[in-house]
């Protein structure tokens, strides 16, 4: 399994506009340091599964037939604007899914093109070509799923982003299928009571309970980008950063 982080950003992404925090000015003087819509591309023999829409060249990035399907976290638009233009295209569908979400985002479901929304339910788990997709469900503002994903060799990864902490069973879950990767949300730097999104410590803790072999932060914002930028990064030596463009490879 091969796993590539498109994007590692919040819905502002780094830089955001107009800020000229220490984040924001270096990402602009540096592409490296910039950060886009999360989201991660799966690829696994033939199969290549693309982990939310939020970047909007998809259809640039991703020629006609060179996706087997799209899985949607959740219906914000940071996780989907990518699917406005890419739906007026001509050809064969393409399969997407997605949460439970009844209301979607502005007119997706009314007109969907090529797209092919398919609704997934929570720990009941789906066959994507030969890799297996287990929806898990997270604490968020819309309905939102985080995924355990499975190849035909036993490789294991779980992206759960858009959350603050966990649901028990969800926690249960992950502790049970004992994940080699783990990207997960860590969105702001330590705050009294994070909403929506965990902040450094929550990530950090959850990391430690379900002690994965590596662990990723994504969904990270200028602020926590600043705030490491001031203090140095401290992480557990299985944990990391990640940044857009990174690649896994392998997970076990």
């Amino acid at each position: 399994m091969r796993i590539t982080f498109l994007g590692t950003g919040d819905a502002g992404g780094v830089p955001r506009y107009g800020c000229d925090c220490s984040a924001c000015t270096r990402a602009r003087v540096d592409s490296t340091f910039r950060r886009r819509s999360a989201s991660v591309l799966v690829e696994a023999e033939g199969t290549r599964v693309l982990i939310d829409a939020g970047l909007t060249d998809l259809t640039e990035r991703f020629p006609p037939g060179s996706l087997t399907a799209i899985v949607l976290t959740h219906f914000h638009p940071d996780h989907v604007q990518g699917l406005f233009h890419l739906r007026w295209g001509v050809g064969a569908s393409i399969p997407v899914y997605a949460p439970p979400d009844t209301a979607g985002c502005a007119d997706l479901y009314k007109h969907s093109g090529l797209l092919d929304f398919r609704h997934l339910s929570k720990f009941q788990p789906v066959m994507i070509s030969d890799v297996r997709l287990t929806p898990l469900p997270l604490i968020h503002s819309k309905p939102t799923f985080g995924y355990a994903i499975e190849d035909a060799a036993g490789h294991r990864f779980a992206y759960l982003t858009d959350t603050v902490g966990l649901p028990p069973r969800t926690e249960q879950f992950l502790l049970e299928h004992r994940v080699a990767d783990l990207a997960i949300d860590c969105s702001h730097p330590p705050m009294p009571e994070p909403r929506n999104h965990n902040d450094w410590t929550l990530a950090l803790a959850l990391i430690e309970r379900i002690a994965p072999q590596r662990a990723y932060l994504t969904h990270i914002s200028h602020t926590l980008d600043a705030w490491l930028d001031a203090r140095g990064t401290c992480l557990p030596p299985t944990a990391r950063i990640a940044r857009d463009g990174l690649v896994i490879q392998g997970t076990g």
